[in-house]
């Protein structure tokens, strides 16, 4: 064989190889609503999750993880503002492919979306206006309380026993800026929130909030696909597709990257 015919034959069977390393095309990927591009539905008030900067350009931990995962997958990447408490609605009318915005685990979402494994580690946290000190759950009672509808904490307060104590002074809000300046404003003493986005808001407050030694316990965070009865291996091959993205962006050190831009340090879990 001359050393024409031998570099052909290389280049061939790299290429072979390349196609059976290489991960799904954007066209093989199932699920999406519109081939070649993933809808991801977002709140784009939850900092440092995914937010407008003063420019209004959205930013944010999981704007960066999602835009790294559609470079993995060769898939356009596009966000969708949304309304936190129509959420699953959303992805059942096929307005969005997933929802991916800090999102967390509970039993009701597993009952009716096609969730991943978890990506980040979060807790459910008291923050209070600095002349109170919470030291038990039970007290939230004395005070008016507020939180995010349709969110984990919600969930989380209507599960636990103060919940029938705290009556009238539960508050919804749309987003956790509307609750934070009720907070400023005297309107509430206490909110439950997420503690990342706690600890972000209190770092740009000039009178940060007081974070409770109490708490809602931990919040893993996950992404949630559409659940179709009957055959739903369309949605769990694109969780899986996205799932394997992640685990390549960590494995390559931009998903450590990402985080310690956000968090100041790795808050990214293994993907299994």
């Amino acid at each position: 064989m001359n050393n024409n015919r031998f570099v052909q034959a290389f280049a061939a069977a790299a290429l072979v190889l390349a196609a059976f390393c290489a991960p799904a095309a954007a066209a093989d990927i199932p699920g999406l609503a519109t081939p070649g591009r993933l809808v991801i539905g977002l709140d784009d008030t939850f900092a440092p999750m995914g937010f407008r900067d003063p420019a209004g350009e959205l930013v944010g931990f999981d704007i960066d993880l999602g835009r790294a995962v559609g470079e993995e997958l060769g898939l356009e990447i596009v966000f969708q503002p949304i309304d936190w408490s129509a959420k699953e609605m959303e992805l059942a009318a096929r307005n969005i492919d997933c929802i991916w915005n800090g999102m967390s685990r509970t039993p009701e979402r597993e009952a009716v979306l096609t969730l991943s494994q978890d990506y980040l580690n979060n807790r459910l946290a008291v923050m209070t206006v600095n002349s109170i000190n919470i030291t038990a759950l039970d007290q939230l009672a004395q005070y008016e309380v507020g939180t995010q509808a349709g969110s984990s904490a919600l969930e989380a307060i209507k599960k636990s026993s103060v919940y029938p104590k705290l009556g009238g002074k539960l508050h919804e809000y749309a987003t956790y800026d509307e609750c934070i300046l009720d907070m400023q404003a005297g309107r509430i003493q206490a909110m439950v929130v997420d503690e990342v986005l706690g600890q972000y808001k209190n770092n740009n407050l000039k009178t940060p909030f007081k974070f409770s030694s109490v708490g809602f316990g931990d919040d893993f965070y996950v992404i949630g696909f559409r659940r179709t009865e009957g055959d739903n291996s369309a949605n769990e091959a694109l969780r899986s597709a996205v799932e394997q993205a992640i685990g390549r962006v960590a494995a390559s050190g931009k998903g450590e990257e990402i985080s310690r831009k956000w968090f100041g340090a790795n808050l990214l879990l293994n993907m299994k």
